[in-house]
Parts: C-alpha cells; structure tokens; sequence
C-alpha cells in the first residue's frame, strides 16, 4: 500500500502543509527542528491512533488551537480511501472514511498499516515494559482492529477497580460489600484481561521467528534473539525485575511465561488470573492498586543467555530494535499477502544513529517494500540502496 497525498491542519508545527508522495522510497530532507517527524507521526497516527513520541494528544494540536486534521489519501491493492481524522482536545476523536458522515476514530484502524522505525525505538529495549506492552498492543490493534475496544474494557475495569482498592486501603477493614463489590471487579477484570493476554501471546509467537532472523542478518553476530512474554498471572508481581541480578534466562526458568500460558484458552486464563488476583489481595488492599494483569506484564528480551537490557551494547541495542520492528513489518506482510497491500515502512532520522554495515544492511532489506518514507537531515545519511524522490522540507514549508 501507498499513501499519495497527506494534509495537515493545526497539526504540530504546521497551520497548512501539503504533502505528495509517490509508491517506492519517498525522503524528507531538512535541517532538525523543521517538521520532518511532525508528517511521518501524521501518517502513523492514521494507523494506530497514537503517537510514537508522546502518550497523549494534546502535544499534537498546534499551540494555540484546539483541534487538528490529518487528512490522506490510501491506495491499498487495487482499492483508494480517502481518510480523515479530527484531535480534538478534550472530546472524543472523529473520524471519515471517504467523506461519509463522521465516525468514531476507532472505526479507521486497520485501514492504513505502517511499520516507524525511530531513535525512541531503543526504549523497546532499554526502557520501562511500558515500550513493550504498547509495541505489541498496538500491532496487535493493527492486525485485529476490533482489540482497540478490548483493551478499551479492560483500562476502563482497571481504573474501577484500582479506585476501589484506594478507597478500601483508607478504611480500616474490608467490609462484607466491598468485598463482594471486588469480587465482581475481579470477574470483569479477569474476563478482559485475558482477551488482551491471548493476544498479546499470539502476536509475539508471529514476531518471534522474523525477529530472530532479521537481528542475524542486521547485526551479522553469533548470539540469538529472543523474546519471552512475563505474565504476572503465572510470575509474583513483588519479584525483582529479571533484567536486573542474573546472568543467563536458564538461571530464572520461572520468570518465563510456561507452555500451560501459552497453550492457554480464553477460558483457561481467566481462572488463572482470578486465581493470580485472589491470591495478590492483601497485597493490593495494603497499597491500593491492582499488582496483577497485562498492565503490569513484560517481554523478555534476551541476546543468548542474557538479558538484551543491561548487557547489549549500543549496536546491538539498535539492531534488536530494528529486528523488532522488522519483525512487524514481515507478520503484517503476511497478513495481508495481496499484491500492493503490504505495510508502509517509515524510517524517521534512523540511517544518522547508525554506523555504514547497519545502514546498508537495513536499506537493502526494506527497499523492495511498497512504500518506504524516509526523514534524514542531510542526503548523505541516506544510503544509496533505496533512491526514491527527495522532497525538501523547510519550517512550514514541503517542496520537491
């Protein structure tokens, strides 16, 4: 698939901007600080409704405005959609889908599908479990579009719940109905939270063989990637974090989601959290939130026998993460094998962090995609390998 025409207004730096692109390589030159990212996080929010540089809206909305429109038009196999997305700040996001009558954001997901490859991308490795759990929450929403409302019910639970927990934690003992009151919490929360377990399990069993190949053929290193998802369904939520204070995964085997986790049913997990979250009580009721489910789950990611935070060096770093991403980009390939549906592959200011082998590894391995942007500060950083059209991009301002 390929985006031909993108529009923003009031979005970020830009009050008007106006942007043609073509099938094939498409790179963004300009200088940092001109509004190179502000178009490529456009077309990736058509996508997944979020930004990857901000967890909120509000940042999108051009300072002094109260409202944004990204507007794009998509060729996806033999089929164009014209699509639009209205932010608005503090309301509900709309959206249309070939200038119908509006309708919830939500119903555009699936539509567009991009893989952004960026400098954040190292938080995926490096950073809080935070960056992984959305990392697979969101390809996740991106292959199933109708998940978006399930992790939906289940962030809604969760705030009840947890207001629960508080205001029991502020009274001296649990009363007979607050207790039973938990208990139906406890119900819904199990019931949602296995939902988004199942499929975050799923997408990682697709990622997981793509992503061991595309770090072999980054980084050209004899260590294995890996990735294991840690529930806290089956993992007590006051242990260490895993990454910290061993040396090799076979040390800890327990912090591993086991083969009963991951050849679970919908049903089977439910019970398995409402027994996780029985057991966790007294826990949560001393500190007021709830210590079990997906919002508190990490992946495991490990070079060898070792943890891939702390130990990995920079380049590994880097390549793992980009193993991640292309991992993505190959199970939404296959998802979707028709002729020109492929994802669009984004790479934001991505060549500039990495050294010539890298680069010219990761040029020939996207360049065959249907549409590849490209951001960089100088033409230079961008290898040879992938050619294209440059579009110059000065503040405010896109030209050919």
């Amino acid at each position: 698939m390929y985006i031909s025409h993108v529009s923003l207004t009031d979005f970020r730096s830009y009050a008007q901007a106006d942007v043609e692109l073509g099938p094939g390589t498409n790179v963004l030159i300009g200088a940092n600080g001109v509004g190179k990212t502000n178009i490529v996080e456009a077309i990736g929010y058509l996508a997944t409704l979020s930004s990857h540089r901000v967890t909120n809206d509000a940042p999108l909305l051009r300072f002094g405005t109260d409202r944004a429109l990204v507007r794009a038009r998509v060729q996806r196999a033999r089929l164009v959609t014209t699509l639009e997305v209205e932010i608005t700040a503090g309301k509900a996001n709309r959206a249309r889908i070939n200038r119908a009558n509006p309708v919830r954001a939500r119903d555009i997901l699936g539509i567009v599908r991009t893989v952004l490859f960026a400098p954040e991308d190292l938080s995926l490795v490096k950073g809080d479990p935070s960056n992984r759990r959305r990392f697979l929450d969101e390809l996740l929403v991106i292959l199933r579009p109708g998940e978006a409302a399930t992790r939906g019910d289940y962030e809604r639970v969760l705030k009840q719940r947890n207001a629960l927990l508080k205001s029991a934690r502020a009274g001296s003992k649990l009363s007979t109905t607050r207790e039973a009151t938990l208990d139906v919490w406890d119900t819904h929360l199990a019931r949602a939270g296995a939902r988004v377990l199942r499929g975050r399990l799923e997408v990682l069993s697709l990622l997981s063989p793509y992503m061991g190949a595309a770090y072999a053929s980054l980084a050209d290193a004899n260590k294995e990637a890996r990735a294991y998802y840690q529930s806290t369904v089956v993992i007590d939520p006051e242990d260490e974090e895993p990454t910290n204070g061993f040396s090799t995964v076979q040390d800890h085997p327990a912090q591993v989601a086991p083969a009963t986790l991951l050849d679970a049913g919908i049903r089977e997990l439910e019970e398995m959290f409402l027994a996780a979250l029985l057991k966790n009580r007294d826990k949560e009721l001393e500190r007021g939130i709830t210590l079990v489910g997906p919002h508190r789950d990490d992946v495991l990611l490990t070079l060898g026998n070792a943890p891939a935070k702390g130990y990995a060096s920079h380049g590994e770093t880097w390549s793992f993460a980009l193993a991640l991403r292309l991992a993505a980009y190959k199970v939404l390939g296959e998802d979707d094998p028709r002729p020109g549906a492929g994802p669009i592959l984004i790479l934001d200011d991505v060549f500039a962090e990495l050294d010539a082998t890298r680069r010219t590894r990761l040029a020939t391995i996207v360049a065959g995609a249907d549409q590849v942007i490209v951001t960089a500060a100088v033409a230079s950083d961008v290898p040879a390998e992938l050619g294209g059209a440059f579009l110059k991009v000065s503040p405010g301002v896109v030209s050919t």
